[in-house]
């Protein structure tokens, strides 16, 4: 089980200085969809075919620009931002995954402070990605899939990995707490499990096949 933590993780300055952002998971190169294969110390350089990444914004101003791909957004923290894509303005509201164009002309306004953002941006023709909110229950546990990360956006949550599908009969792991923004990786195997009270964002990456 593999369990990313948020206090780990190092701020990396946006590409056009803007504000800084904390990488989860990338993948470059290749066509896998192995969310376990990706790593979390680069740079906000677009050298990936798809990237999860929780930034601060403190200031309106430009986003970066990500010509080729496509991007999902969803404000994790803080109560609006809007977002303007090609001239049009878009209200975000918190917990609502928003889909639009990497190479589109973007910008924010803040007009209620701060915001905290989920962003998901994945290379258009080999990758698809999703964002889904769901709310955690302590009866029923919520599976984290290959190819998935859950990430704990409020609330208290634990993480079990479930028995290995390929042997029936290995033994379900202890809970493992889980703070906030820390993400865990899904597997197929040996799937974990988060239960708690709160919200989850899954974050799904889908590899695109003709």
């Amino acid at each position: 089980m593999q369990i990313i933590r948020f206090a780990d993780l190092k701020p990396q300055p946006w590409r056009n200085g803007g504000g800084v952002t904390r990488e989860l998971a990338s993948h470059r190169g290749g066509a896998s969809s192995d969310v376990a294969a990706s790593g979390a110390t680069s740079s906000d350089d677009g050298a990936w075919d798809w990237r999860v990444s929780i930034a601060d914004v403190t200031s309106a101003g430009e986003y970066s620009p990500f010509p080729g791909m496509e991007r999902v957004l969803t404000v994790v923290e803080g109560e609006l931002l809007l977002l303007a894509v090609d001239g049009t303005e878009h209200p975000l509201e918190r917990y609502r995954p928003f889909r639009f164009a990497g190479g589109a002309d973007s910008s924010s306004a803040l007009p209620t402070g701060d915001v905290r953002n989920l962003n998901v941006i994945a290379r258009e023709g080999a990758f698809k990605a999703y964002t889904s909110i769901v709310e955690l229950s302590k009866k029923r546990a919520h599976p984290v899939f290959e190819g998935q990360l859950g990430i704990l956006l409020q609330g208290q949550a634990a993480v079990t990995a479930g028995a290995d599908a390929r042997e029936p009969a290995g033994e379900v792991t202890e809970p493992v707490p889980l703070s906030r923004y820390d993400a865990v990786v899904g597997s197929d195997s040996q799937t974990p499990e988060i239960l708690g009270r709160g919200f989850l964002a899954v974050v799904s990456i889908d590899p695109v096949t003709d």
